[in-house]
């Protein structure tokens, strides 16, 4: 899981792009990195660690021009991040500044492909992939004065040999004129948005926070089987290369996205609240009775509240956070997530002690995390307490963007689905754990999404020698 920020204006950008790339550096953690478009030059700064880190101040004022793109970087393969793994990414041959968010599923045979045509990819990074790609298929058509169609057709080119997850944002002359470019793969499981400032400049983004933050109203999603031009000062320009069917990520919605943010089916923070409110219905007729319903900050917190609401119990907040922590979740290792866990949360006593609890959470992929809270406010001396999962067990990898581990590693997968709340219950020394169902997330979602990572239905097939090549580097 990454996240990108493309902005093209009439006036330098660099300072806009570090901060709209704040807003959403929830997304990544491990790298950032900043080009930008001068004159069909690029000025990049790349580095490890978070934006403040990688692009400091001080090197602003050599990031000139009216157009660029910056990112955040959570790896979903390899063991670590590298600065040459930072995006963005650039080509000369043609002109092009390329950043992504999501993960190719067919890494080998993209590269394969390239080396045939004497392109070498240099890193581990699969932005690189496509962006070779989408500069080769530009390349066949002609060796510069790119059209729009020529375009199209790249875009067609990249959607024929790139098979995956990704939202794509990249600076190319087009028309004779820097244009920012922006597509989805066909059926849309990353997110992006993009919207038009007052002064006529464009942002394309992984999340609508980015937009906020510089007062940019969200045109629209980025579509889904089209690629989108834009110009500053002009109108956007959509043109079609493939019919596509829209399969957003839910787990996006539950966990990565930020409350505010505004994706295709509304705001983030309305879907937690419906997911709160169908689980509680379910929990109620398990026969469970709770006194005070705590979330484990932050993502959780709109479905406790709608929890609390439907039960008409207190909603109460029982942990103290250290904010200058990371997300346990997105931790290489389990001695870091250990850690973190002991600096970021401090339960208060007197919101559990005597109390029959209801503990809310996103979810639960190795449990450990979950299993250390529990025992954590065990020493509080509760009544009871109960946790409760306002999304699905998570049962398969995901392959398309966020390092969910192998099977071997997910503890939902080590039983069968009907025994899953009994193991978990007895393994955390809780007096329940409840997940929602995945009927009831269907009802919540009322559309079609990715839900691969509950339900093990791949919106993208992923075969047999792709799923080993991205488990075995995510173990490398």
């Amino acid at each position: 899981m990454c996240g990108f920020v493309g902005l093209i204006a009439e006036r330098p950008v660099a300072t806009d792009l570090v901060i709209a790339l704040q807003a959403i550096q929830h997304r990544g953690q491990d790298a950032a990195g900043l080009g930008t478009w001068e004159d069909g030059r690029v000025h990049m700064r790349k580095g490890l660690g978070m934006i403040s880190e990688a692009v400091p101040p001080s090197s602003l004022p050599g990031l000139s021009g009216h157009a660029g793109i910056a990112h955040v970087r959570y790896p979903t393969a390899g063991a670590e991040s590298t600065q040459e793994d930072a995006q963005p990414f650039r080509t000369r041959s043609p002109g092009i500044l390329l950043a992504h968010n999501g993960n190719v599923t067919n890494v080998p045979e993209v590269t394969e492909g390239l080396k045939e045509q004497g392109i070498v990819v240099l890193s581990s990074c699969d932005a690189e992939p496509i962006l070779l790609v989408f500069a080769a298929e530009l390349r066949q058509r002609r060796s510069g004065g790119h059209t729009a169609a020529d375009v199209v057709e790249a875009v067609r080119g990249v959607y024929r040999r790139v098979k995956g997850a990704y939202s794509v944002v990249a600076m190319v002359e087009v028309d004779g004129s820097p244009t920012l470019v922006a597509f989805r793969d066909p059926h849309g499981i990353r997110p992006g948005v993009y919207g038009q400032r007052a002064d006529g400049a464009w942002m394309a983004a992984s999340e609508s926070v980015a937009l906020d933050v510089h007062d940019i109203p969200k045109t629209d999603d980025l579509p889904v089987g089209d690629v989108l031009f834009l110009r500053p000062g002009q109108g956007a320009l959509q043109l079609p290369v493939t019919s596509g069917t829209p399969r957003p990520c839910i787990f996006e919605r539950i966990y990565f996205a930020r409350p505010d943010s505004v994706m295709e089916d509304g705001r983030v923070n309305r879907l937690r609240w419906l997911m709160g409110r169908q689980l509680a219905q379910e929990w109620r007729a398990k026969g469970f009775e709770a006194d005070v319903v705590v979330a484990v900050p932050d993502t959780s917190r709109p479905a406790a509240m709608a929890m609390a609401d439907e039960l008409g119990v207190r909603h109460r907040e029982g942990f103290i956070k250290n904010r200058y922590t990371g997300r346990t979740f997105i931790m290489p290792d389990q001695a870091s997530r250990d850690a973190a866990l002991r600096l970021k949360l401090n339960p208060i006593r007197e919101i559990f002690e005597g109390q029959r609890v209801l503990l809310v959470d996103d979810s639960i992929v190795r449990g450990s995390t979950m299993r250390r809270i529990v025992q954590m406010l065990r020493r509080m001396e509760p009544a009871a307490l109960h946790v409760a999962i306002f999304s699905p067990a998570v049962r398969h990898p995901c392959f398309y963007g966020i390092d969910m581990p192998s099977p071997d590693e997910l503890v939902a997968a080590q039983v069968p689905p009907d025994e899953v709340e009994a193991m978990l219950t007895k393994r955390f020394g809780a007096d329940s754990v409840s997940f929602l169902s995945l009927d009831g997330l269907a009802r919540v979602t009322g559309g079609p999404v990715c839900a691969a990572c509950f339900d093990g239905q791949y919106v993208v097939p992923v075969s047999v020698r792709e799923r080993a090549a991205i488990l075995s580097d995510r173990r490398t």
